[in-house]
């Protein structure tokens, strides 16, 4: 069974920093685009980042543009999200998700077949 494993959820003071890690079986970095999503309570899921397999072209959502950076580590199987300049509006357990299915990555979780089981981000003074 393929798993993807979130890391480096936490709670920081507005303005703070924190990097997610998403480690991923050997290899299918390779082959997967790899998505960080968000959830808050009572909101819907919401793409944050993304990149893709091929390329490694990225996207990003327009309210963290600028603020987060995803990159990965091939060699670490391992996908990170740094997340800079962080608002309370950013409190969320974010996941990693994964698919073959598109040869481009995109923010819409309904692409992606391969979850993570979440990290609870807290953004609070």
């Amino acid at each position: 069974q393929v798993r993807l494993v979130e890391s480096g959820g936490g709670l920081v003071q507005p303005g703070g920093s924190l990097r997610l890690s998403c480690a991923a079986p050997p290899f299918l970095l390779d082959y997967y685009n790899i998505g960080w999503f968000r959830q808050a309570p009572g909101k819907e899921r919401e793409g944050v980042s993304c990149i893709s397999s091929n390329d490694g072209s990225t996207y990003y959502a327009d309210s963290v543009k600028g603020r987060f950076t995803i990159s990965r580590d091939h060699a670490k199987n391992t996908v990170y999200l740094q997340m800079n300049s962080l608002k309370p509006e950013d409190t969320a357990v974010y996941y990693c998700a994964a698919n073959n299915k598109f040869l481009y990555c995109s923010g819409d979780s309904y692409e992606y077949d391969i979850w993570g089981q979440g990290t609870q981000v807290t953004v609070s003074s």
